[in-house]
């Protein structure tokens, strides 16, 4: 068993994952904080038909730190829409430009950015829970 809350990192469809897991599980204590890359958005209409079971997509607040990452021409989630599920989720959102949908297909290579965004996530997470700690202890 880890002693140490896990880091999520999640690209497209596996954010509204994170989101649907984290609304019903009973172990999203046991995350730190979550890197969302570039949401897909199931409910748009081209995609409707084929992600039918995907929506709703949940749009309450996640337990742990998040940080969320969109491109202003993604073709699979509009900017203004990852912006509507960072406010949902609580997260920190990072407006990365027109990179489409943030993939292989960007040509980021190893993205470097992406791991310094990581970083900042872990850290948003270690944040949160020594605020958390010292409100409870009522410093």
């Amino acid at each position: 068993m880890r002693s140490e809350p896990a880091l999520l990192v999640a690209h497209s469809l596996g954010c509204l994952l994170v989101a649907a897991w984290a609304g019903c599980s009973r172990n999203s204590h046991m995350v730190k904080a979550a890197l969302l890359v570039a949401p897909g958005d199931a409910e748009r209409e081209a995609l409707r038909p084929t992600l039918a079971t995907w929506s709703p997509i949940p749009l309450q607040r996640l337990p742990f730190s998040t940080i969320l990452v969109g491109s202003r021409n993604d073709p699979f989630c509009t900017e203004l829409r990852a912006r509507q599920f960072a406010r949902a989720w609580g997260s920190e959102y990072i407006d990365y430009g027109y990179a489409g949908h943030i993939n292989a297909d960007s040509n980021l290579g190893d993205w470097l950015a992406g791991h310094q965004m990581l970083d900042r996530c872990n850290q948003l997470g270690t944040d949160l829970k020594l605020h958390t700690e010292t409100n409870r202890q009522g410093r």
